[in-house]
């Protein structure tokens, strides 16, 4: 039997430390914790993308009484901008998210479903997506795409 050990390279930063591209898409992924649905929850998540044209489109998590009907800020950022610039690539997602006590310290990642969605929209375009997990205390930025964080993935080839 052979073992496989797979790493994630995280660079782990203050929000201070971002390039200002980076501080440009994390804020808007930020102010768009301000547009979520809730209600739930209380649980607001905002996402935030730079297309290839310099774009920057954001979202958040939408919920419903029926839980499984709400959608993630992720998914909804990312369908919106491929619904609306379907040649764009996407090329940076930011994610932060809030509580009644406002911003969390520590970054949160993309759900597993989410995490499908990203590795898609990476598929379509044929490019790899930076990730930026943006927290009060530190920032994490995954440089080598959804890949890093959804190793063994499944996608198309298996459908072959």
């Amino acid at each position: 039997m052979k073992e496989m050990i797979l790493q994630t390279k995280v660079a782990v930063c203050t929000y201070d430390e971002l390039q200002t591209a980076d501080r440009e898409v994390v804020d808007a992924a930020r102010a768009a914790t301000a547009n979520s649905y809730a209600v739930y929850s209380n649980f607001n998540v905002g996402a935030a993308v730079r297309l290839s044209n310099g774009t920057i489109v954001s979202g958040s998590n939408q919920e419903n009484a029926a839980y499984p009907s709400g959608l993630c800020a992720e998914r909804t950022t990312l369908f919106w901008a491929n619904s609306q610039y379907p040649n764009e690539a996407v090329e940076t997602l930011a994610i932060a998210a809030r509580t009644a006590q406002g911003e969390l310290e520590m970054p949160i990642p993309p759900c597993g479903a989410c995490r499908q969605v990203i590795l898609e929209t990476e598929k379509r375009f044929g490019n790899t997506i930076r990730i930026i997990l943006y927290g009060a205390k530190q920032c994490y930025i995954i440089e080598d795409g959804i890949k890093a964080l959804l190793p063994l993935s499944f996608d198309s080839a298996f459908l072959e």
